[in-house]
């Protein structure tokens, strides 16, 4: 018999828990053996849908791996303390998916790297819009030389802003009072649109340039008079290639999990040979060659166990031994993290700077 991947989930900052739980409830190889938060209130929801018993729930991450003995903890904490929980968690010798970003800064994500390499044990960041099947497609046909080589990825994405929706995009309506006490507000704690939404781009960005970095990036954020932290964000990386960009964006029309808004949130990338549109939920992407300059309309692929989501490729990798690869794997989030490093520090000083590396 196939031995069960128990797995806990600790720190609730980030509403994505609950999706991640939910993967995990629903494996047939996976085992929810415990949760954790300091705020009870914030595991109610995930103990009635996936029925955790009481002696299953804590409030103190070290009885919690102490007494549940996971193999894989998830961890979903605010952006400035991913490295604080990864340190927490390394040296009960497990593996750790860490919910995105990877960090919230270049220093931050090579303390978490280091911190697991001394245990043997893998890190994993994970990126929904990894398994989104219109990206995935859209990876396969760059892989298949349908563009030729990538020369320019142009990312825009967001939502209507993190307030507007929980765990499984249940909608929610923000108040003024939830926007003051959220940590996706307060500059300390790493909110803001870019250090919440860069990173997928970057990241997929490396993913889609075969693990190519840029030379330089320059970067502009709004400033609302009534925030101390981003809600829109625009960044030029320039490539050797050429110049990609990356653009986020909270306060879209509506969620592109909904409804698409104008512009739509995804990717375009760029090819020697061709081009590629990529966009979030939806069923196709469009494939423009020199074959065929007018384009057609392609249907994505079939996303199929185990790599249909992060929780099932992640307990797939570990049960045959398998290093984590591709945006998922340290190495190319490492990259996407020196592009967001850079970002910040070009919008802070407003100018161009080179490829942050430490």
């Amino acid at each position: 018999m196939k031995k069960r991947c128990k797995i806990a989930g600790i720190n609730f900052d980030h509403m994505h828990m609950g999706d991640l739980l939910r993967m995990a409830h629903d494996h047939p190889d996976a085992e929810i053996v415990g949760i954790c938060d300091e705020q009870p209130v914030r595991m109610r929801e995930a103990i009635t849908n996936f029925s955790i018993p009481s002696d299953r729930v804590f409030t103190d991450y070290r009885r919690c791996m102490e007494q549940a003995r996971p193999d894989l903890v998830i961890l979903c904490p605010g952006t400035a303390d991913h490295a604080k929980w990864t340190k927490r968690i390394a040296p009960y010798g497990t593996h750790i998916l860490m919910e995105k970003p990877f960090a919230a800064s270049l220093a931050d994500a090579d303390a978490m790297i280091a911190a697991m390499t001394a245990t043997g044990k893998q890190l994993v960041i994970n990126w929904p819009l990894r398994w989104y099947p219109s990206h995935v497609t859209t990876k396969r046909l760059i892989d298949e030389k349908c563009i030729g080589r990538v020369i320019e990825v142009h990312y825009y994405d967001g939502n209507r802003g993190p307030l507007w929706h929980g765990a499984d995009k249940v909608e929610k309506t923000p108040t003024a009072a939830a926007k003051a006490k959220s940590w996706f507000y307060r500059k300390k704690a790493g909110g803001g649109s870019l250090l919440d939404y860069l990173g997928y781009g970057a990241t997929l960005g490396t993913w889609f340039m075969d693990g190519r970095a840029p030379i330089e990036v320059t970067a502009v954020v709004d400033q609302p008079a009534d925030l101390e932290v981003d809600e829109h964000s625009i960044v030029i990386a320039r490539y050797e290639s050429g110049l990609s960009k990356f653009e986020t964006r909270w306060g879209t029309f509506t969620d592109p999990w909904t409804l698409q808004p104008q512009p739509k949130c995804g990717f375009v990338v760029v090819g020697t040979h061709g081009t590629l549109s990529s966009y979030d939920f939806e069923p196709t992407v469009r494939l423009q060659t020199a074959a065929n300059p007018a384009g057609e309309n392609l249907p994505v692929d079939q996303l199929k166990h185990p790599d249909h989501n992060p929780v099932a490729y992640v307990i797939d990798r570990l049960a045959r031994r398998k290093k984590i690869d591709g945006p998922l794997s340290p190495q190319m989030a490492r990259i996407g993290q020196q592009i967001v490093d850079s970002a910040v520090k070009s919008a802070r000083l407003r100018k161009t700077v080179p490829l942050v590396d430490r």
